[in-house]
Parts: structure tokens; sequence; C-alpha cells
């Protein structure tokens, strides 16, 4: 569609073009505001002189199926964004803020309209062709037509792309105020229009593709290891975006199958460092003589992301999970108190907001702002939205939850369902059934509990164990019930709010709007959430958006943490600032060969 639509788009971009005031900038953000200036030397949380060498060695867990990580199709390698630069590099100490990479400038007319990026002419592929705004218009068509459907829905209102020269492009936008699309268009990573001009793009494969970033791939054992390697003679290692960044020679993936296994191959030495989420592994299996022996470090680092949402999320496609009151009654019965004392040892907090952990968490009463934005909506959307924040039921941890299920059992009856035999039928008489798709069988001690308190509502509830790929697929196709999954939130939502919640992503394979949400209230907010013009402005959509999603019962809330629980063989070393908005491990920490020496002769190293 995009190659037949070139007359309208040379008549849009000469409508557009360049006049009035045209900023010109090294860096960009959704709100202009910049932390460091045109002549930055590095980022804060760097050491600008850290040194270059070592290993890093990580884990993933089960499998990876391509290392193609742009389209629907196959299970993606954790870390190959290690191979691609983008037109901008992120701060991490910002909220949303990039700064010239690959592009040297950012060019942004006052009136809005368009975005231009100058290129730098040094920047490189791996193989040392250039990298030129034929690469930049190439790559965007091609994520828009043949990549994943995010792309689709992130880009919807780019109206086209127009190469001005060999190292200036622009993208015209379509008509209306588009705040987040020169912040998404800065973070496009380049691919090399040649190398595809030879290879299929929209095919899974174990062939390391052309790039131009700090890596490139070593060795791939498909579905088992990658070991990336630095690029000695990178192109862009001494911009300010990466001096001090990038610093191990080989990063090295390992995949485990079975979650267990994984966590004993740490203290095997089998690999570096691994970040815990388990909670009982955290407060009971560490006790080992690595740790004993402060070869082995254990931290808490604090985390100043958005936590977003864990959650069970149901299929709202399904007619059974349609009825708000339905959804309602399956919450209460999810005991999290008693969860979090007896299988988390109380390391969690219950999740009341897609944005938990951060101000954007809607956890006070509704503002007059907030109101105004919701009042168009009344009687669309759940009336407490206008009342009080949303809280889920709270026990007192004993596993008797008899007013919950009393609550549970109301709701049921209101929404036209009856326990006969002890099974609960629906209107048409239809026993209700429930299956969770889980991907990893640790899931089932948190879930079988649950289940136990939906029998007590006459609810036949199964779980079922897939694996990587049946697990996949059935998502990404929505052949579902109820699925577990994890989405963390940006620190300025924006055009992602669409991927997320919007209607138009309800029905794309492989959408991140997992349970289907179809709302038109969502939608006008998400869009009000796209237009805010200031953070307060941002925030208050924020808060009303939040309302809505969290009364309308579209999830079972799980939990959260605001730290970093991790652990590591201590033979690093790292900056003495922390990015605030990232653990920085990869892209900060160095190697220490004296410390590795003190190690292989069992003597503790300093502490970090």
């Amino acid at each position: 569609m995009l190659r037949h639509a070139g007359a309208l788009l040379l008549a849009l971009l000469a409508s557009q073009a360049p006049a009035g005031t045209v900023k010109v900038s090294h860096g960009v953000s959704v709100f202009g505001d910049l932390k460091y200036g045109a002549e930055f030397a590095h980022f804060d949380y760097v050491n600008p002189d850290a040194p270059k060498g070592g290993t890093l060695r990580l884990w993933g867990l089960d499998t990876f199926e391509t290392l193609n990580p742009f389209i629907l199709k196959g299970r993606k390698e954790a870390w190959n964004a290690l191979l691609f630069d983008t037109l901008m590099a992120r701060a991490f100490d910002e909220p949303d803020a990039l700064y010239g990479l690959i592009a040297e400038a950012v060019e942004l007319p006052e009136a809005g309209g368009w975005v231009a990026f100058r290129l730098r002419p040094e920047a490189r592929f791996h193989d040392g062709t250039p990298v030129t705004a034929d690469d930049v218009a190439f790559t965007y068509r091609t994520l828009v037509e043949k990549g994943h459907p995010q792309f689709r829905i992130l880009f919807r209102d780019v109206a086209g792309v127009e190469v001005v020269d060999r190292h200036k492009v622009r993208f015209a936008f379509k008509p209306g105020r588009h705040r987040d699309l020169p912040v998404q268009l800065a973070a496009l990573p380049v691919l090399s229009k040649a190398y595809y001009a030879t290879v299929a793009f929209d095919r899974t494969t174990f062939t390391p593709p052309l790039s131009s970033g700090p890596y490139r791939v070593a060795r791939a054992e498909p579905g088992r290891s990658v070991t990336y390697e630095r690029v000695t003679g990178y192109w862009a290692r001494d911009l300010p975006v990466n001096r001090g960044r990038y610093n191990f020679d080989r990063i090295k993936v390992d995949y485990y199958r079975d979650r267990d296994i994984a966590f004993e191959a740490i203290f095997a030495g089998q690999y570096d460092f691994r970040e815990e989420f388990t909670s009982r592994s955290w407060v009971t299996q560490y006790d080992k003589p690595p740790v004993r022996k402060r070869l082995m470090v254990r931290e808490t680092l604090p985390d100043e992301t958005p936590s977003g949402v864990q959650a069970f999320f149901f299929n709202l496609r399904r007619d059974k999970f349609k009825d708000r009151r339905v959804r309602r009654a399956l919450d209460l019965a999810f005991d999290f108190e008693w969860t979090n004392k007896n299988l988390f040892f109380g390391l969690y907090e219950r999740t009341n907001s897609m944005f938990e952990n951060s101000p954007l968490a809607a956890h006070a009463p509704p503002s007059e702002a907030e109101l105004a934005l919701l009042e168009p909506f009344r009687g669309k959307i759940p009336e407490e939205v206008f009342a009080r924040p949303y809280a889920a039921s709270v026990t007192d941890g004993s596993g008797k939850i008899r007013r919950e299920l009393r609550k549970a059992a109301g709701l049921l009856r209101e929404a036209g369902y009856r326990v006969v035999d002890g099974v609960l039928r629906d209107p048409s008489g239809a026993p209700m059934t429930i299956e969770f798709l889980l991907l990893e069988a640790s899931f089932a001690r948190i879930v079988s509990p649950y289940i136990a308190n939906l029998r007590r509502l006459g609810i036949e509830a199964t779980i079922r164990i897939a694996d990587a790929a049946n697990f996949k697929y059935r998502t990404d196709t929505h052949d579902f019930d109820v699925v577990i999954q994890r989405f963390i939130q940006p620190l300025t939502p924006g055009l992602e709010q669409r991927n997320f919640f919007g209607s138009a992503s309800a029905g794309v394979p492989g959408s991140f709007n997992v349970g289907g949400i179809d709302d038109p209230a969502v939608d006008a907010l998400v869009e009000k959430v796209i237009g805010a013009r200031s953070r307060p402005e941002l925030t208050t959509a924020v808060h009303a958006l939040d309302r809505v999603l969290m009364w309308n019962s579209y999830t079972v809330p799980q939990w959260f943490k605001g730290v970093h629980h991790i652990a590591y063989w201590n033979k690093f070393d790292r900056p003495a600032t922390k990015p605030r908005f990232a653990r920085g491990v990869v892209d900060t920490w160095w190697y220490s060969p004296e410390k590795a020496a003190m190690i292989a002769a069992g003597k503790a190293p300093p502490g970090p």
C-alpha cells in the first residue's frame, strides 16, 4: 500500500515543507526537556574510562527460535538489541530523552507535521558499507509492511517517508498533533537495504543479520545459546552516547529448559548474573558456599521504573468473560494476601494500577481535571471510577475468604449464573469452565490455590502447561481462556497504549492487547494520553485511563516489587552511579581480571 502512495506523499510533504521556525537539536524528548547539552561528553551514569575485556555470561529460559527480532513469527533471542544501532540512543537517567547516534541531529518544525533526521556520514554497517537515508526509509517501510503488527499500530499516524538526500530523511505525519512520533521514530533501528535485497526479511532465521551496533553474533547454537562479540572497529564507539558503555568483549546467553536447573547453574559457575524473580528462591535458596564465601554477591537495587502490570488476563473475546460482574467475581476469588504470605515470604505488594511503582498510578480520588475527562463517559464506564481509586479486596491472609466468595457468588447470580448440583451454570445452562494456559510449571503452585477457591463457586478450572512454541501460537492467535502476562509501562506513556489497550489492536495476531480490550471510552482516553501537551496533563490523562481499566476488571492483577533482586559472581566493577531507570549491567559494568583471579583462587574479592 505504501508503494502506491507516492503521489499523495509528495503532495503532503510539499504542503508541509519546512516553513517558519525549525528547531535543530542534538537530542529529542516528548516534552522537549533535555538534561544533556549539545557538547556533553558522556552520560553521568557511566565510567568513561572503563576498560574493555572479559566475558559476561547470562541465561535465558526455555529457548529461542530466531535471530530476527522484528517479525511476529518465532520466539526472539532476548539480547539481540545489542546488534542494531538506532537513529538516536536512549538516556537512562531521563524519562524519555534520546541523543544522536546514527542521526547527529533532529529537525522539528514549530508547527509540527514532520520530523527529519540528519545522519552521520561516518555511520557504517559491520561490512563497512555506509548507513544512508535510503536504509532508514527502507527500514520504516519494511517494518510497517512486513514486520510485527506492533509497528503498523505504532506508526499508523506516519503518512510516509522521504529521502531528502543521502544523509537526510524526513517523515511526514497525518493531520493532527502527534507528540510521540518524533521520539518513536528516533528509536527506530536501521537495517541494511542492500542486505535484504538478497535475504528474505519476513522469515525466522539463525543466520546473524547484517547490523551496525556495538556487537555482532560470533556464534549461535539454535535454541541453545548465542555468543555476541564486541565489534572492535565499531564506528560509534567514541560518540558521547557510547563512551564508557558496552565494555565486555563477549556476552554469552545460555538457554535452560527448566527454571530450577537454571537456578542451580549459577552456583556451579555456568553463568555470571541473574535477577531473581522468585521470592522463595531469594529468601531460602541462596545460602550456598559461593555466597557464604563472598565469591558471589546478593544485592537489592532500587527500581524507579513503572512496574506496569502482571496479571491473569481474561480473553475478553470469549462470551463468558464479557460481563464485568463475572470478571469482578473471579477477581474476588484470588487471595493475594494468603499467596504473598505463604508463597512469596511477604516480598510483594498487590497491583492496583496498570502503572504501579510510579506517580502515574491512580491511587488517590479523582481530581477535578480527571473528572472532566471522565464525565463524557458517565453511564458507559463503571460508576466507581468517579468516586474512589481502585483497590482490590484485602483478606486477612488466613486462606478463609468466605466474605469475598459470598460477594463473588452474589455478582454471579446478578449476571444470571446459577449453581446446580455444585456446578456453576451460565444463563443458557452451560457449565462455567476456565483453563489457565501456562508457559511455566512453576506457576502451578500459585494458580492451584486460586483454582480451589473457584471450585468453591462451582467453576471447573484446570491448568494447561504448554511448550514455548504452542504457548506463543495460542496466545498470538487468542486461543486461550486465561493467561499470565506481564508488560512494563514507559515513564512517558504514549503511542504504545494503543498496542496495550486500543480496540484497533484487539483482533491483531500477536498484539500486546492480550485480553482483547475493545472499549470506545478506553480508546478515547488513550488518545488523551497521546495528545497530552505537558507532563501534568499527561499524568491527569493516565490517571483517568488507569481508573477505567482497573474498575472494568479486565484482568485479575497480581503483584509487584519496586526493587531489583540481583545475584552475580563478584568479578565485575561498575560506575559509582546507577542509571536511574535501568539496571545498567550489560552496557555500563566491566570485567575485573583481578577479581576474577581472586575467585579462581577461592578468595573473596572486595565488595562492589
